[in-house]
């Protein structure tokens, strides 16, 4: 039976550069986004790429209840799913949401609420497999929280625990969870802002995530410079911590 792919956050750059990776092994790719059917562009690129089938379906990541009911019907109508990418999340603005409680905890719902819960019911549906990988993508930003974007900052330290605790909680039940730590991505989400020391693009990402997809790896982060540089700036005191730019 051919495997499926499920990219949630369907319209996502990086999801997007590893699903036509995965769809060059022939695979079913399903795309999950809000507003399903203006993904023209993405199904054509995927097809050409070598795609099996490319496959559409509602998905908000806000709206938690819908959940169980989405990964239910599409491991019902295109599963077993061999791979599921979790890659929706939104950057926010920074300063309003210092000002704007409403608009921070809208970043924090996306980026992380929003997560525990998609990844608790992928979890739980891939032990019922007993197979399948889970691709998260957590930051930097997680690492070590900055002034300067705290608050997105704030929901990738939250993801990347809750995933580092949930592939430990995965451990022999045949599933596998891989936690991808990007630095400052150039792409649509960062357009306009200038690009951090050791920034990387998507192509550059998906081809890291790929790589540790297939070597077995359990976290992987992009580029590999960064886990030593930010091992070093755990040690940097705050007074000089809260100065340094996003």
């Amino acid at each position: 039976m051919t495997s499926t792919v499920l990219v949630l956050g369907g319209r996502s750059e990086i999801g997007l550069e590893v699903a036509r990776g995965l769809a060059a092994e022939g695979r079913t790719i399903v795309l999950a986004a809000r507003r399903s059917h203006d993904l023209d562009a993405q199904e054509d690129t995927l097809r050409a790429a070598g795609a099996g089938a490319v496959e559409r379906v509602e998905f908000d990541a806000d709206d938690l209840a819908s959940h169980r009911p989405l990964l239910d019907d599409v491991a019902a109508r295109f599963g077993p799913l061999d791979v599921i990418v979790t890659a929706f999340g939104i950057l926010g603005d920074q300063e309003r949401a210092e000002r704007d409680a409403g608009h921070a905890v809208a970043v924090v719902h996306t980026d992380y609420v929003a997560h525990v819960s998609v990844l608790t019911h992928a979890a739980n549906l891939l032990r019922k497999q007993a197979s399948g990988t889970v691709v998260v993508f957590s930051s930097v930003a997680g690492v070590r929280v900055r002034r300067a974007n705290y608050v997105y900052g704030s929901a990738k330290a939250g993801l990347d625990g809750f995933a580092s605790g949930l592939a430990d909680a995965l451990a022999g039940s045949g599933v596998r969870l891989l936690l991808v730590r990007p630095g400052f991505v150039v792409g649509r989400m960062t357009e306009g802002m200038s690009p951090a020391p050791f920034s990387s693009t998507p192509p550059q990402v998906a081809k890291a995530t790929l790589s540790a997809l297939r070597s077995g790896r359990g976290e992987v982060w992009v580029p590999g410079v960064l886990r030593p540089v930010f091992a070093m700036m755990r040690l940097l005191p705050r007074a000089l911590w809260r100065r340094l730019p996003r």
